[in-house]
């Protein structure tokens, strides 16, 4: 409760400095402009400013950093020819400026642009305005310049042109009659109020106490989600007994002296739930659902242990799918070292590996922090293709479970950077309420968007274009394989690879063809993980065996 406190404080603080919040204005923007330009000079999409205005009209509109809110609208010597709808314009609640010169604009300046309570910059200039002097300008306290000069109002204004520190120095009699010239200090010209000389040596206080509080927090948020680890895994081992395995489990059976932890290793690598009580652990990621800590263990041992939450699954059913996991035994499949779960969480341990994920060495070569050679890239292809294969194998006395969830931040590299699957059997337990664990809408899942062999053919194949392109789908969001198709369809197929696989495009392109195949739309026109690792098996063979051969050419399907 304390670090949510703390989050929130801290949120509130950065708002106020902000400024506001972030809103939606398209709504309102569109209205505006709508009253504005009738003739549709602008040419707006008449469905709307989606998904954003800042996006539509950039030369017209001035947005944040973020390009989330609205700052200023110039739309100048346009020949617009509409009038000036204010309630949709001051329904964007963070708009500073509003310039409309040199256009043709008619009616009368509504009372309603008062509500405008952000406008620092009006200008109005050489239109076709009528109508009485708007009254009441001079309560928008933060309006600066203002310029109405060179319309057609019933009055003339001496002052319809001015530039101010203070806009209440100008004012607007009651009747509508021209307005009295302001004082001196509030013409055009006019000193900034020496108020405003502090600022700057108050910013370095600003950023002092800033840093200050954000020390704070992080201390206090540190020490809490400590203390939320050891009250958590204090919870488990406190929790009831677990049921003992059936009978015919005869591989791996509980510690007699534990069962809270039920293992799947050597007497030797076992600790009980006290030591991992007393090791110190290091949250390395969370989510709503599940969280992953680096926990070392009698003073050498690193593990990895996942708590996972929120899951409707079973003791018996969970028990059963652990069972099966942690005899699986593969080179190539990141082994379960044990489980332990209560009735609201489960912890999953397994050894740590100090060499990150694949994605992490993806990411790294492309800031160009480490090299990415082929030979490393052809063998880690390989090395994921055999533990799905593995895993796929038929046996009668073995459930195949699905993976899920291939992506490379779920492929570890262990001390030599071999590929271990992680993950493995998560998926089998994912349903709406736990979707976050299993991240179905990521650029690596299939579009049937069903666990099964089809759909970790698909989730393989684009990590088999990432190898070739050098790109990384997982947080960038790109449709890769749709790129890489329209790049093959166009007869560019060179174009398609990374400058390290450029080299030895000859053994590249064998691989583009399994992964394009591996990626068909339609899952009965992929290929088996069988099939898919009988090929890329070839590749390494013939890189082996035989010296470079001619380029060969990319056969393609659109399926």
């Amino acid at each position: 409760m304390r670090g949510r406190k703390c989050f929130v404080v801290l949120l509130t603080f950065f708002l106020l400095i902000e400024g506001g919040q972030f809103s939606s204005d398209s709504d309102s923007l569109f209205s505006f402009i709508r009253a504005v330009d009738p003739e549709n000079v602008l040419r707006i999409d008449p469905r709307g400013l989606s998904p954003h205005p800042c996006s539509r009209l950039s030369k017209g509109v001035t947005c944040n950093v973020g390009g989330t809110i609205i700052r200023a609208i110039r739309l100048e010597n346009l020949n617009l020819s509409g009038t000036i709808d204010a309630e949709s314009l001051c329904r964007i609640p963070n708009l500073q400026v509003l310039s409309l010169a040199r256009n043709q604009i008619q009616g009368s300046i509504p009372e309603s642009i008062l509500n405008c309570t952000s406008l620092t910059y009006l200008n109005l200039s050489n239109n076709l305005l009528n109508g009485s002097a708007p009254i009441g300008l001079a309560k928008l306290k933060t309006l600066r310049r203002l310029d109405i000069s060179n319309n057609q109002f019933t009055t003339s204004f001496p002052d319809s042109r001015w530039e101010s520190g203070h806009s209440n120095n100008f004012s607007v009699a009651e009747d509508g009659s021209p307005p009295k010239s302001p004082p001196q200090n509030g013409r055009r010209g006019a000193k900034i109020p020496k108020s405003f000389d502090k600022w700057p040596k108050l910013i370095p206080l600003v950023v002092a106490m800033t840093l200050f509080f954000l020390f704070i927090c992080y201390i206090n948020m540190k020490a809490f989600k400590l203390e939320k680890e050891k009250a958590v895994l204090r919870s488990l081992a406190m929790s009831p007994a677990k049921s003992p395995p059936p009978k015919d489990f005869e591989e791996v059976k509980p510690d007699p002296r534990n069962t809270e932890l039920v293992f799947f290793v050597n007497e030797e690598e076992r600790f009980t739930m006290e030591d991992l009580l007393e090791a110190a652990a290091d949250l390395q990621s969370q989510s709503f659902c599940s969280s992953l800590y680096k926990v070392k263990i009698k003073s050498s041992a690193l593990f990895a242990v996942k708590r996972l939450k929120k899951l409707q699954v079973s003791f018996e059913e969970f028990e059963h799918t652990m069972r099966t996991v942690g005899n699986l035994k593969h080179p190539n499949v990141l082994p379960l070292v044990c489980y332990s779960l209560s009735d609201e969480e489960k912890l999953l341990i397994y050894r740590y590996q100090i060499n990150g994920s694949l994605l992490s060495l993806q990411e790294n070569y492309i800031a160009g922090k480490r090299d990415f050679p082929w030979k490393l890239r052809l063998s880690i292809a390989v090395g994921i293709a055999r533990g799905l294969e593995f895993i796929y194998q038929r046996s009668d006395d073995r459930e195949i479970i699905p993976h899920g969830n291939i992506k490379p931040s779920n492929i570890l590299l262990n001390e030599t950077e071999v590929p271990l699957i992680s993950e493995y059997s998560l998926s089998k337990f994912a349903d709406s309420r736990a979707a976050c664990l299993f991240g179905y809408n990521n650029g690596y899942t299939a579009p049937e968007k069903t666990p099964s062999e089809e759909g970790d053919v698909f989730s393989f194949g684009v990590i088999l274009l990432e190898l070739l392109t050098g790109k990384s789908v997982e947080k960038s969001g790109l449709d890769l394989p749709k790129w890489v198709k329209s790049i093959v369809r166009e007869e560019w197929t060179g174009e398609v690879f990374d400058k390290e696989i450029r080299k030895i495009e000859m053994y590249a392109f064998s691989l583009l063809n399994i992964s394009l195949k591996c990626v068909a739309h339609f899952p009965e026109n992929r290929p088996s993980i069988a099939e898919v690792l009988e090929k890329i098996e070839e590749v390494l063979n013939s890189q082996e065996d035989h010296p470079p051969s001619p380029v060969s050419s990319v056969e393609y399907s659109s399926n």
